[in-house]
């Protein structure tokens, strides 16, 4: 799958969580809205560079546009990232993981970059044998 059939793919399925999705479709969508993040962010004027004596760190907080895009988008990563957990044959509540600062996101990061169960599972069909 293309990168842009991946975005496609994940705004066709805007608010489902229902059904699987295979990891090409997650980590093409991610890289995207880290993307477009950044850029809105740029445009907002609201990152920023900030360097010190021994220090350099880049800081980001979403202004107007950015509030927007991230609001937008929320339901799309959730029900991605749920279909995701679908493809491991976990249950998609699995996502609540993500708020337990670091650990939960790291586990949610490594189930995403697993191989997804092979063949049909509780969640329907294989999304690579489609």
């Amino acid at each position: 799958m293309t990168a842009v059939d991946a975005v496609k793919s994940a705004y066709r399925n805007y608010a489902s969580f229902e059904g699987r999705a295979a990891r090409s479709d997650f980590w093409w969508f991610v890289p995207f809205q880290i993307v477009v993040a950044a850029l809105i962010s740029q445009i907002d004027g609201t990152s920023q560079m900030i360097t010190g004596p021994g220090m350099m760190r880049y800081t980001y907080s979403p202004g107007l546009l950015g509030a927007i895009w991230h609001l937008v988008n929320l339901l799309p990563i959730l029900a991605l990232g749920a279909r995701r957990l679908h493809d491991l044959g976990k249950s998609g509540w699995w996502l609540l993981l993500g708020l337990i600062p670091m650990i939960g996101v790291l586990f949610l990061l490594a189930w995403a970059s697993l191989r997804g169960t092979a063949g049909p599972n509780a969640y329907g069909p294989d999304p690579l044998a489609v």
